[in-house]
Formats: C-alpha cells, structure tokens, sequence
C-alpha cells in the first residue's frame, strides 16, 4: 500500500482499532470483475495466484489474493499488475481492497477492473 494510502487508512480508524491485527491467509486465485465504460459490458474472470489473462482490452497478472482467516468471505485484498494489451508500460500495480475499490483503483479512459473475492479452494 501506498505510504499516503497508509497513513489516511489509519487515520481514518478509531483510536482503538488502530493497534487490532488481522491474521490474514492467501487464496489459491481471486474473482474479478471487470468494466468496458463505453457499452457498458461486464465481465467476471477467475485468476490463479501466479498467473494472468485478458480482460477487454488489458493483461491482468495476480501475485496474490489475501482473505481474513476467521471470515473467508470477507474483504479481500489482491495484488494485481494491469498493463494494456500488447504494451510493456505498466498502468497499474498494486494491492486492490474488494470492500473499497476506490481506494487504490486503476486509472483507465475505457476500462475498469476491481476484486470481488479470493478464491479459497
């Protein structure tokens, strides 16, 4: 996470929950979905740890997909490398959280992609 993105997301917690730690275990893949904003289609794709495909017009690589141990359905962080198809340049790397996707988000004219869930079997 971003130094700054750190810094606010502490900030933002009460003074008590600051010091709470969560055990967190990674997921063999994570379930994503994505977004074509000019027609409006949608897409939900299943990514392994380690690896990648296409989605629109974008390569997405997961590295990770971490999940609270005591709530396999809860929030899920996924650590996602975006570039677009056919391109060396990165367009976004980092941790994505699926409760607050808008928090560290790909910054795209045409598409949109975010974490919906690790996939924990």
């Amino acid at each position: 996470m971003k130094p700054a993105l750190a810094l606010i997301a502490a900030l933002a917690l009460p003074a008590g929950a600051q010091e709470k730690t969560v055990e967190v275990t990674s997921g063999t893949g994570a379930v994503l979905r994505g977004l074509d904003k000019v027609n409006g289609q949608t897409v939900d794709v299943e990514l392994l740890s380690g690896g990648g495909r296409a989605v629109f017009g974008l390569e997405v690589e997961l590295a990770d997909c971490r999940y609270p141990v005591n709530n396999p359905t809860g929030d899920a962080y996924a650590f996602l490398t975006i570039r677009d198809q056919g391109k060396p340049d990165v367009r976004f790397q980092g941790w994505m959280i699926a409760t607050a996707p808008a928090l560290n988000a790909l910054d795209h004219n045409r598409y949109d992609i975010w974490v919906l869930r690790c996939i924990t079997s």
